[in-house]
Formats: structure tokens, C-alpha cells, sequence
């Protein structure tokens, strides 16, 4: 008898059936329905009938093991293998609600099992017939393999040989066997046998026989008429433990801290034996990193210590199946040292090595040899790499994979590191490995290259595939392996190329291919998929069916389910080729589909919500080609329990009577039991408790009666709860009025959620208040959850008063609500009520769209597009989808649109900030929301260009104002402009000044600190992504810094006047012009009259005055005076040029907002206009060329016959000398000069007087020649020397700023016209000294060079 929950405890339907479909089509794979054979898989609200010991008959033919041979379960099976105990509804009526012990019912009939066992299995994956008797008799099956021997049989000897073949089928199959390919007749050994009703071999050898005789290659085969299902092929082998040799092992000879492998080499055996090292007193040797076991079995040393010759090491090997463990002789060391004393304190040294006199080693490997090996391994296995190092002191081993990391779910280390064990190794656990052995010496590394194969293995393992005669189907065989595996398809043991020939089959490499099945086409295949690793072999048969619908439930079954319950009618059935099942109420010819009402594939009738009106009898029709059958189902609807009077918490006092009510309200046609729990535990009644069907009176209180009482109202197909709290007072003047006595709290939670006046988009919820607690409840808050967007978070709702218990709630389209109620008093909230059921709305297209739709760049070249997604109440519908459409703005280009399921979209390939016009348009699978408002957004940002016409202008000494124009480009938001700009005074260069400015400002001023230094200033714009290009100016050169540098070709040579100051006037035109270029200073050339345009500039002498003679159109800094004119026109233009830009002025007599055009043409004949306003003034041309020769002019733009005169003008060359040597000041020049003079002075009067008073030796030593190693007498006669022609330090500068070094004057070459002297016939000098030559031709640029002392005081005389 199936038994109903109470209200509620079945979940959606539609969530459990769907993957029940999916499983039977893949197990199927046929065609045209998803759905073969049966149709019941019924769920039931409370849970599904488990098997019970009245089963265990049917249980064992099946056997739960095919239940796990299933590749997974599907929802529908999880859900009914684990739900072995009831939740209880959550229903009306309920105070509180929990977790109900299971209800006992009486053992399922066989059909119930048989039918559900059925269908788990055919969700599985593997088709069973059901086992209901009748059926089972009927219906035949081809054979099928359920239990064989492993692939690699090992037996022990000592026992007797067992080869294990069991199968099924309908008829049973009969077995036989191969060996070696090749049949084994049973009947002619006495020592083998087969199992009765079995394929199992079994192989005696009590009464004698060698087992190796036995071993080879087994094969099973399981035949009935309809096919025959093979085994894999068994490969019988013997176990081994053969003997270790004899051998003697003479003493191993080693010098201590030598490096040692004592090989283990143990003799073959089957299986491997285990090896392990012990003394010959059994003891185990110690290991440590310096001391280990290989995977090999030998014993390596990384270093030999003189303790290691305390004991003898002997290898053994037990044996897995005989159990036995064989022991090779010892080895014996002999360790050479030198420290033949084994002092016990050293092995705790920390530096033991050096204190035994042990020399250190750098590590070398001892396993593997050598730099590099490979290593293959085969998926699924473990892969094991070792490493083994000597070395002193011993090496550590750390282990690493190259271009990766090592799998750490799956990677473990041996043996102290000096192992990597990899389990299930996968395809990508292939690659190089390396293993780093170091101690404090160095360190070495060896790379083990590790190759992964693969024996075959499924992808799609081909299943037993039952059909209706004249329907199609496939077999499928899919593996995998490296290499790659082949398929070999058989049918019946033997290949399919020499079966006999079926026009319905077709093969296609791993598919075959069924067409219009008839009943001849039973048979079973195997697919053998193998390569050089391994092979899978499988089994699967093809049954041709042909049965009429059945009925596998009882007739007239009886349904009893609670008011607003959801439920469920189950009709398994049985037939092929599939019925249609079809649902019909109290006779009536329509079909029952849709509304409150849903079909499913399996042809289960679902419910939504029982109302009386459905009470009635159902009546399932199953109809296919062969017959129909039917059933009928009779529903009950019974009202649900609830308690209506609740026991309500009570204080008493100790001693007193108090009595707990709980009132309750039942089906009448339902037995009702009430029962007590104290602290939820079931409650004793003792004689000091009276239990009334609707009370509980406890008489003389105690203290022990404190605590909670729940009042539980159950009937065979729901519940009720209500709990109330007893607090007992010991003091006996505490008052007995509980509303005096306890202060006031928040209200109890509300309960017994009811919902009642369903709609469309609408629902009643009523609910019964809580106590309040000595404080009014003031409002209600109704909250909501729904399980498709946010399952578990609740929201609130509405709002009422507190003296409402009733509200109508509005809903939105296609959500699953339930609700639940919150009070609130002056003192707080209460906890919320327990849930209502669920009620789901019908859908509806979107009646809104996304909000916060934005359209920003995340690169360059992309436009991220994102909205805030819909919530559950806004989406009225499934599979909610946003059309996202987007164009670029002011185009009038067609619109991009895509559909997205989730929150965002990303448009590549755009323009640098451009902007685009988004619409965002929700969509379900009722229709679209309506037309969305377009948004602006902007494709993704990048640098700015550089700030056009940077100005850099020097009004005074004090300040330097700075203008630009905004970046042509922006390609962005501008964030502002950074400013950077350094002091410089020739090679010395200032702290770096940064400015940030915001993007409005175009305008800064510097305040200058230093009126001798240049600036140099960078400014560039920035946007979000950064700081654009720069674009660099430096500020105009101070009054007192020149530019030597070669002039113009169009100016004259410069003069300068041999003496002279720089007036105030012309310092003024001195700073207002920049580098102007002079000639050479020629100090013979007298000065000239200066012309009427006059340029005035510093030169390298700066105490002079330097004047230029030009043209007037060809000057750095030009300005033509001209007289006002009385009718319209312009003049007085002005220009100051600097190497790149150059300041333009005019007068004019026009009105104001009058607009000019500033027309230029360079050398090049390349003309360019700047239109400005008549307030703009000055004007600067920046994008000029150092030492360019320019014409310009200024006219209206309204008017340009209007215009000024053709002026010329040449920008200046690039700056070359910064350095501001004090040598080059005019105050100290000036000083020096007056120094120097004043010492020629004091030389003049010395020299005239010593020539007067003074006298030449010629006369008496006239015979003699002079010579350069007598340069005076004894008598004091004077001789000209090299210290009386040199120059006084300060008398001369050179142009840089440096005193040269002048040469010595003393030689009358020098100042002759001749190559020598003369002298007269008495041998007195005669001739007169002259002006020194001219040395420009050997010394360079001289010409400034002062007249030397000697010549002067000669000229004199």
C-alpha cells in the first residue's frame, strides 16, 4: 500500500524526472522514442519502497552488484537509494516542524520490487527484464557474462585451480572452454571439472599432478539459440619461489666515507618477491637518508661510516603466495679510517665528517648513472622516480618537473625524498622530471624523461540493446589508448567478416548500425579493442522483443494524499514497442495534461496541488501496435492535521497543578494519536500525570518538570507540532500572575502559514500570531524564496499592521514562492515563522529590462558592456536571456545584437574612445521585454597626443608663464596634465619639479628663483590609461648668457667698440631678444657708425657694446614703427624670435572682436596661417624651425586686401653653450683690465729707469759671442732673458673666459722682419724692436691678445 506524506514532502517532479529520460536513451541508443519497454520508475512522496526480507528472493537473482556496474546514477536513483527516513511536510496546521522517524509499514508486494528494480536498472545503463514471474517465463534473453577470473590468473600451487566463467540468459546457457586458442575437452581429464549450472572450471589435485601443467590462455563461452557471450581471455599462471644460489661473500673492503651499493639481486619470482634487509640476528637495518633500500632491493651508502661495520646485512625475500621468506648469506664490512676509534660522541658532531678526518664530496648519482634516462609508464599506474646520491656530507634530494609544477593531489616522496611516487598517472603527468642532489660542496642534477602510454580504455563501452521488431538501434564501441587502440567487432564468438551476411547490418569502424530489426537478428557481439598494452573485450547482446502493454502495479489501487499536498500517480507498465500512456479522471474522454496536472515520460501523473475537487478515480491506458492495457487509481483527498489551541509557556510554582492544552483538528476518517515530548525526548507518564486527548495536567510540580513540552497530533499521513516551555519558581513569593512577573521580549514566531486564493499573480497567506510577550505586535513583514536565481536567501515583501493576519500578496510571473512571516514589537523581531509551501506562477514575457547598463573599455581596442541582471521576481519566465545590441553613435549603421546569459559582453575590434550607442533587452521563453532606452557608452581608452602649442614666454626676470591648447587626440577622459620642468645653468642641472594640473587649466606661471638659469620644461596629457606623449620647450636664455656660434650668412661681421657700456635702454632690448650670433672681434678695426636699425645682443667680452649693421627686414627680434594710419589698416607688427617659436604683435584701428590671419612662408616656400582673435594677443608660432629664414605678414580675415607690411625674420640656431663662467662677467673682466694696466704702468717707470742708468758690455767683449748659458755679468750688466718678456697673470682673457698661456717674448726673431738680428761693427744691438708677428696663422684665434710688455717699452722710446 503506498502511504502519502504529510503536506508537501515531495519535491518538484519536473527536477527528478528529466535526468531519468536522459539515462534511458544513452543506455538505449534507439530510435525514434527515448524511451524502451517500461515506464514505471515510480516515486513516491514519502520515499520509496526499499527492498524488505520478504525480497530477498527476488534480490538474489539480480544481485545489487549491477546496480553499481551502472557508470552513475541518475538524480531519480540518488534521490530513492538515500532517502531512508522521512522529512516531514511542512504543511498547515504546524507550530514547529521536524525530522519524523520513519513510519512502519508492511513489506512491499514482489511487483512493486520488480518493477522498481527495473527501472534502476534500465536508468543504469544495462536492460534487465523485469522479474515478475509471468515475464521472466516469457520472455528470452541471449546470455550475458556476470562473473569471470581476473586477465592474469596467479594460483598457489598447494591449493586446488579455480577459473572462475558465471552467466545469464533465458534460455540458461551451456559452457565450454579454450585453451591456448584452441578447445579443451573437460571429459577427457579427470582432474577438471565444471560447476553445476556454472562455467566455472575447477582443477584437483588431491589425488596428484604437477599445476604448471595447466597453464596457458583460458577462454569461456556462454551459448544459448539466441547467441554466445564470451569471457576475457585468462592467462593461468603458477606461483614461484625459487631458491636463492649458493654463494660465498668474501669481507666488502671500503674506505670510510667511500660511497657502497650492496646488491641484493633475488631470484625471479610470480609474483615479485618483497624485499627487505636484515642482520644474520634478524635485526632490521636502520635506514636514514644516508643509509636506504633502492626499489631494486639493493642497499646503497652514500657514505661509509666506521659504525657501519658494527653488523652484517643480509638481503631477504618473502614470497606473497607460498608465504615464505629466503635469506641471502651476509655481507661483512671492513671500513678502512683514519680515526680507527669509533668514538659514540662524534655522531653527533656537527661537523662529523671533518672531526673523523672524512675529506668532503661534492654529490655524484650512485642510481640512476649518468645526466639523463627516460622512464616509460602506462596510464593509470604509478609512476615511481629514484634518485640516489653519494656525497659527503650526504646530499639532500629535492625533486622538480620542468615548465611545471608537481601534481600535488597525486604526488608523494620515499625513502627520504629519494623517491616521487605519481598515483594515477594521466597524459599530462608526461614531461621532464629532475631530481637535485647538493650538500654544502655543489650540487648535481639528473633529468628523467617520463613517457606516458595508455592501454585501451572506454569511452563508450557498447550496452545490451532491446528492440521492437522494424525499429532501429546502434552499437557502440568507442576507446581510447596510446597508441591507438584497434576495434575487432564479433558476433557469437567467431569475426563478423566470416558471419553470414545481414542486409540490416551495417558497420561503420566502432558503430553498428541496426535497420528494421526482425526477430532473426538476435545475436551477441563483442567488440576486442586492443593495442602493444592490452585490450578490453565486451559483450553485448541485441534482443528483438515483441510483447503487448502489460500493467505492473496492482489493480484499483487506493491513494489517500493531504489537502494542497503535490502527488504523484504512478502506472508502471510494460511492453514492446513502447506504449503511449495516456491518463483519463472518473471516465471522462479528455486526456489529463497540463495546468495542475503533468505527464512525464515515464508516464507518472503529477499533481501540482490536490484540492477536493480532485478527488476521484484516475484510469491509465497503455497502448502500442500489439494491444492496450489499463489500471485505474483511486485518490482520497483528506484534510491535513492541525493543532488549533497550542500549549502556551507557563511559570508556576513548586508544588502547584499546571495543565498544558493542545486542542487539535483532524480528518475524522484518519485515526489521530497525540503524544508528549519533554526536551524532545518522549515523555513519561507517570502518577503525577494525567495524559487527556486534549491536555496534559501535571499534578505537585517539581523542579525536575522544568523544560519544554511538545504536543505532537500525527495520523498515518501527517503531523503536527506545538511547543511550549514550563519555568518552575522555588520562591514561593514570587507571584503567580506571569504577565507581572516576566518583563516584556519579543514576540513568539508566527505560524501555521496557509495559502489560499491562488491566481495567476496572486495568493492569500493567512497565519495564526505568536505571543507576544507582554508587548504588542505592531506590524508584520512578509518575506519571500524562490529556488531558481537565489535559492536559500529570502527577501522581504510586504509590510502590515499588527492587527492583520491576512494579506493578499501580489507575485510576479513564473516564480516558485514560499513565504514566511516575521513580527515585530517595541522590543524587537521575532524569529521567523517556518516556511509556507511553495506556489509557482504562470510566466509571461519581461515586463522591464537590465538596469545600469554601461558601456565602458577595458583595453584600448575593446567595449565591455554590463548591466545589473534580473532577479527572480523581474524574470516572469525560464531560460531569462538578454538581447544586447550596440552601434556606433551618429552613424546610422545597422545594429550589432548577440544574446548573452550572464551579466556582460565584451565588443572587440573598436576604435580608440569612440562612442557607441547599447540597448540591453531582456527575453524568456515567453517573449521579449519591451524596447530598451539607449545608453551612451565608450569604447576603451588609450594615450593621449601630445598638448599642442606649448608656449614658453619670459615677460620679466621673475616669472615665466607657460600656455597650451588641449591635445588634438585625447583619446580618453582627460585627467589633467603633469608638468614637469628642471633648473639648468650650462652642465649644472636643478631637482626635477613635478606639476599636476587639471584637464581645464591650459595656463601656469613660474616663479623664478635663479634670474641666471634657463628651464627646461615637459608637459604632457593624461587619461586613464596613462600619461601621453611630451612635448618639451626650454625658457628663453637670460640677458647676460650668449650663444657663440657662427652667424647667419646674412648678416655682416659684427664690430665692437674698444670701449663702452650697455645702457638701460639697450639692456631692455637685450632681454627682449634671445641668441643672436656675432663674428669674430677683429680688435684692429676701428668702429663703425651705427645704422638706423640697430640690434643690440651681449657678446663673449661682455663689457663691451657689440652693434650689427643689417638690413632692416633681417634681425632676430624685428619690430617696423610705423605712424597710425586714419583709415582701417595694421601696423607696427613685431616679432621675437627664438630657435622653435616666435611672438607676434600688431597694432590695428579695428573694432573689437575683429578677427586677423598671421600668415608665414619659410625658405622652403611652405605657407601656413594661423587665424586668432583681436584680443589674443601676442600670438606665438610654435612650430618653427631653428635658423630659418621666415616672411610674414598680418591681414583681416574679413578683408584681405587689408594688410600689414611683408616682413622678414630668421629664427635663431639651437642652443650650444650654457655654461656661465664667472670669466665671462664684465665686472670682472673690467676688474682685471685695471689690475693690469696699473702693473704695465709700475713696469714702464721700472724699465725706463734701468735703461737709463745701465750700460752694455759690448765694447769689451765684442770678440765673445753671446750665449745662452750666460745670461748676466758679474759686473751687473743686464741681459734680456725669457722673465722680462712674459705677460702678467689677468692681462689677457680669451673669448671663453680662460687666461692663455702666452709664449715667452725674448726671442728676436719674433719681432724682426728677418730671420735674425743686426748688429753694428762695434757689436751693439741696433734696430729697434718691433710689433710682434701676427701668430693666427700657427696659434689659432689670437687677435685679442695684449701688446707684449717688452714692445711697449720700446715703442715708448
Amino acid at each position: 500500500m503506498r502511504r502519502l506524506a504529510a503536506r508537501g514532502a515531495a519535491g518538484d517532479a519536473r527536477e527528478v524526472a528529466a535526468p531519468a529520460a536522459d539515462g534511458w536513451d544513452s543506455a538505449q541508443a534507439r530510435s525514434p522514442s527515448p524511451w524502451r519497454l517500461i515506464g514505471l520508475c515510480a516515486i513516491w512522496d514519502t520515499g520509496v519502497f526499499l527492498p524488505s526480507a520478504a525480497w530477498n528472493g527476488v534480490s538474489s537473482g539480480v544481485e545489487r552488484r549491477r546496480l553499481n556496474e551502472a557508470k552513475k546514477l541518475s538524480s531519480v536513483q540518488e534521490v530513492q537509494l538515500k532517502r531512508f527516513e522521512v522529512t516531514r511536510p511542512q504543511g498547515l496546521g504546524n507550530k514547529e516542524r521536524g525530522r519524523v522517524p520513519r513510519m512502519a509499514r508492511q513489506p512491499a508486494p514482489p511487483w512493486v520490487h520488480a518493477a522498481f528494480l527495473f527501472c534502476l536498472l534500465s536508468l543504469g545503463g544495462a536492460i534487465e527484464i523485469p522479474m515478475d514471474p509471468s515475464i521472466q517465463n516469457e520472455l528470452t534473453q541471449p546470455p550475458t557474462i556476470t562473473k569471470q577470473s581476473v586477465k592474469d590468473h596467479i594460483v598457489d600451487p598447494r591449493d586446488n585451480i579455480l577459473i572462475e566463467c558465471e552467466a545469464k540468459g533465458n534460455p540458461a546457457p551451456s559452457f565450454h572452454w579454450t585453451r591456448n586458442s584452441r578447445f579443451f575437452n573437460i571429459a577427457k581429464d579427470p582432474r577438471v571439472s565444471m560447476r553445476r549450472r556454472s562455467g566455472t572450471l575447477v582443477i584437483d589435485f588431491r589425488s596428484g599432478g604437477r599445476p604448471e601443467e595447466y597453464e596457458g590462455e583460458y577462454q569461456c563461452f556462454a551459448r544459448n539459440k539466441f547467441g554466445t557471450a564470451l569471457s576475457n581471455r585468462i592467462r593461468l599462471q603458477v606461483s614461484k619461489s625459487p631458491l636463492w644460489p649458493k654463494e660465498n661473500l668474501d669481507p666488502v673492503v671500503v674506505q670510510e666515507g667511500a660511497p657502497l651499493t650492496l646488491q641484493c639481486n633475488p631470484p625471479p619470482g610470480l609474483p615479485s618477491p618483497v624485499i627487505f634487509w636484515m642482520s644474520s640476528s634478524m635485526e632490521p637495518i636502520a635506514q636514514d637518508k644516508r643509509v636506504s633500500q633502492g626499489h631494486n632491493g639493493d642497499l646503497y651508502f652514500s657514505n661509509v661510516m666506521l659504525q657501519d661495520m658494527q653488523t652484517d646485512y643480509s638481503c631477504n625475500a618473502r614470497f606473497h603466495f607460498t608465504h615464505t621468506i629466503q635469506q641471502k648469506n651476509p655481507f661483512t664490512l671492513k671500513v678502512l679510517t683514519n680515526h680507527p676509534y669509533n668514538d659514540s660522541s662524534l655522531r653527533n658532531h656537527p661537523d662529523m665528517y671533518s672531526a673523523r678526518g672524512v675529506a668532503e664530496r661534492t654529490p655524484s648519482f650512485m642510481y640512476p648513472q649518468g645526466t639523463a634516462s627516460s622512464q616509460m609508464v602506462l596510464r593509470g599506474m604509478d609512476l615511481l622516480l629514484e634518485c640516489i646520491a653519494s656525497g659527503v656530507p650526504t646530499p639532500d634530494i629535492a625533486w622538480y618537473k620542468k615548465g611545471g609544477d608537481l601534481p600535488s593531489d597525486k604526488a608523494k616522496f620515499e625513502n627520504f625524498n629519494k623517491a616521487l611516487r605519481i598515483t594515477n598517472v594521466s597524459e599530462e603527468d608526461s614531461g621532464e622530471y629532475f631530481c637535485l642532489a647538493s650538500n654544502k660542496m655543489g650540487s648535481i642534477r639528473h633529468t628523467i624523461s617520463v613517457r606516458v602510454k595508455a592501454a585501451p580504455y572506454w569511452l563508450d563501452e557498447p550496452k545490451n540493446l532491446i528492440l521492437a521488431p522494424g525499429e532501429d538501434g546502434r552499437l557502440v564501441c568507442r576507446a581510447n589508448g596510446n597508441p591507438k587502440p584497434t576495434v575487432q567487432w564479433m558476433v557469437n564468438g567467431e569475426p563478423l567478416q566470416s558471419a553470414p551476411p545481414n542486409p540490416n547490418r551495417e558497420v561503420a569502424g566502432d558503430t553498428i548500425i541496426f535497420r528494421d530489426t526482425q526477430i532473426s537478428s538476435r545475436a551477441v557481439y563483442q567488440c576486442n579493442t586492443s593495442n602493444e598494452h592490452g585490450y578490453l573485450l565486451a559483450n553485448a547482446f541485441v534482443s528483438v522483443l515483441d510483447v503487448p502493454p502489460r500493467m505492473l502495479s496492482p489493480r484499483n489501487q487506493l491513494i489517500r494524499v493531504i489537502l494542497y499536498n503535490r502527488t504523484r500517480l504512478d502506472c508502471p507498465f510494460f511492453g514492446s514497442p513502447i506504449p503511449t500512456l495516456r491518463w483519463f479522471k472518473n471516465g471522462q474522454g479528455s486526456n489529463l495534461d497540463g495546468g495542475n496536472y503533468h505527464v512525464y515520460e515515464n508516464g507518472s501523473l503529477e499533481i501540482k496541488m490536490i484540492r477536493k475537487e480532485d478527488q476521484g478515480i484516475y484510469t491509465c491506458v497503455a497502448t502500442n501496435i500489439l494491444g492496450k492495457a489499463e489500471n485505474q487509481v483511486r485518490l482520497e483527498v483528506k484534510d491535513p492535521t492541525r493543532i488549533y489551541r497550542m500549549p502556551e509557556d507557563q511559570v508556576a510554582k513548586r508544588g502547584t497543578t499546571v495543565q498544558l492544552e493542545c486542542r487539535v483538528k483532524h480528518d475524522p476518517s484518519l485515526k489521530l494519536t497525540v503524544s508528549w515530548l519533554k526536551d524532545d525526548e518522549p515523555l513519561y507518564i507517570g502518577n503525577r500525570m494525567k495524559k487527556e486527548d486534549d491536555s496534559l495536567t501535571i499534578f505537585g510540580v517539581a523542579e525536575r518538570d522544568q523544560g519544554s513540552y511538545t504536543c505532537v497530533a500525527s495520523t498515518e499521513l501527517d503531523q503536527d507540532l506545538a511547543k511550549a516551555y514550563l519555568t518552575v519558581l522555588a520562591d514561593q513569593a514570587t507571584p503567580t500572575n506571569r504577565l507581572a512577573a516576566l518583563p516584556k521580549g519579543r514576540p513568539d514566531r508566527p505560524r501555521d502559514l496557509e495559502l489560499t486564493d491562488l491566481a495567476e499573480r496572486s495568493v492569500r497567506l493567512t497565519w495564526i500570531p505568536g505571543d507576544d510577550n507582554n508587548s504588542p505586535i505592531t506590524d508584520y513583514v512578509v518575506q519571500f524564496e524562490e529556488d531558481q536565481f537565489q535559492p536559500g536567501v529570502w527577501h522581504d515583501h510586504s509590510k502590515y499592521p499588527g492587527s492583520v493576519n491576512s494579506a493578499v500578496l501580489r507575485l510576479s510571473p513564473y516564480v516558485n514562492y514560499q513565504f514566511r512571516v516575521i513580527a515585530i514589537n517595541e522590543v524587537g523581531s521575532s524569529h521567523p515563522s517556518l516556511p509556507s509551501e511553495r506556489y509557482r506562477t504562470s510566466g509571461a514575457p519581461p515586463e522591464s529590462n537590465p538596469g545600469d547598463v554601461k558601456g565602458e573599455g577595458t583595453r584600448k581596442n575593446n567595449m565591455e558592456i554590463t548591466w545589473t541582471p534580473m532577479n527572480a521576481t523581474s524574470a516572469f519566465g525560464p531560460n531569462l536571456r538578454y538581447i544586447v545590441k550596440w552601434r556606433r553613435r551618429e552613424t546610422r549603421e545597422a545594429w550589432n545584437n548577440v544574446t548573452v546569459w550572464g551579466s556582460r559582453y565584451v565588443v572587440g575590434q573598436t576604435p580608440v574612445y569612440v562612442p557607441y550607442e547599447i540597448r540591453v533587452q531582456a527575453e524568456n521563453d515567453f517573449g521579449k521585454g519591451p524596447e530598451p532606452e539607449s545608453v551612451i557608452g565608450y569604447s576603451g581608452e588609450d594615450l593621449p597626443s601630445a598638448p599642442r602649442r606649448f608656449r614658453v614666454r619670459q615677460p620679466n626676470l621673475e616669472t615665466i608663464n607657460l600656455e597650451w591648447d588641449h591635445p588634438e587626440h585625447p583619446n580618453g577622459i582627460m585627467l589633467g596634465y603633469t608638468l614637469k620642468y628642471v633648473a639648468f645653468n650650462g652642465t649644472k642641472v636643478g631637482k626635477q619639479i613635478v606639476e599636476n594640473f587639471s584637464p581645464n587649466q591650459t595656463k601656469f606661471t613660474v616663479q623664478r628663483t635663479d634670474p641666471v638659469s634657463r628651464y627646461r620644461f615637459t608637459l604632457s596629457a593624461r587619461t586613464q590609461v596613462g600619461s601621453g606623449e611630451a612635448v618639451t620647450e626650454e625658457s628663453p636664455a637670460p640677458p647676460n648668457e650668449a650663444t657663440p656660434t657662427a652667424a647667419p650668412p646674412t648678416l655682416p661681421p659684427t664690430t665692437v667698440g674698444a670701449t663702452g657700456a650697455v645702457s638701460s635702454t639697450d639692456a631692455t632690448a637685450i632681454a627682449a631678444t634671445t641668441e643672436v650670433t656675432t663674428a669674430p672681434i677683429i680688435p684692429t678695426v676701428a668702429p663703425t657708425t651705427i645704422a638706423t636699425t640697430t640690434v643690440a645682443t651681449t657678446t663673449a667680452t661682455a663689457a663691451t657694446t657689440t652693434t650689427t649693421e643689417s638690413p632692416p627686414t633681417t634681425t632676430s627680434g624685428t619690430k617696423i614703427h610705423e605712424s597710425a594710419p586714419d583709415e582701417q589698416s595694421i601696423w607696427n607688427v613685431t616679432v621675437l624670435p627664438n630657435s622653435k617659436w616666435a611672438n607676434i604683435t600688431w597694432k590695428h584701428n579695428f573694432g573689437p572682436g575683429t578677427d586677423f590671419v598671421v600668415e608665414y612662408i619659410d625658405s622652403n616656400h611652405t605657407k601656413k596661417t594661423v587665424p586668432v582673435k583681436a584680443q589674443t594677443q601676442p600670438i606665438q608660432l610654435t612650430d618653427l624651425y631653428p635658423g630659418m629664414t621666415y616672411t610674414l605678414r598680418v591681414y583681416s580675415r574679413d578683408n584681405e586686401g587689408i594688410s600689414s607690411t611683408v616682413i622678414t625674420f630668421m629664427t635663431s640656431t639651437a642652443y650650444t653653450n650654457n655654461q656661465a663662467d664667472i670669466a665671462t662677467q664684465g665686472w670682472f673682466i673690467g676688474l682685471m683690465c685695471a689690475i693690469a694696466l696699473l702693473v704695465l704702468i709700475l713696469l714702464i717707470v721700472c724699465f725706463i729707469k734701468r735703461s737709463r742708468g745701465g750700460k752694455y758690455p759690448v765694447r769689451e767683449k765684442k770678440d765673445v759671442p753671446l750665449g745662452p748659458e750666460d745670461p748676466k755679468e758679474e759686473d751687473g750688466s743686464f741681459d734680456y732673458s725669457d722673465e722680462d718678456n712674459k705677460p702678467l697673470q689677468g692681462s689677457q682673457t680669451s673669448l671663453d673666459g680662460t687666461i692663455k698661456q702666452q709664449e715667452s717674448d725674448d726671442s728676436l726673431v719674433d719681432y724682426g722682419e728677418g730671420g735674425e738680428g743686426q748688429f753694428n761693427e762695434d757689436g751693439s744691438f741696433i734696430g729697434q724692436y718691433t710689433v710682434k708677428k701676427d701668430k693666427d696663422e700657427t696659434e689659432g684665434n689670437e687677435s685679442s691678445e695684449a701688446t707684449s710688455p717688452v714692445n711697449a717699452i720700446y715703442s715708448l722710446a
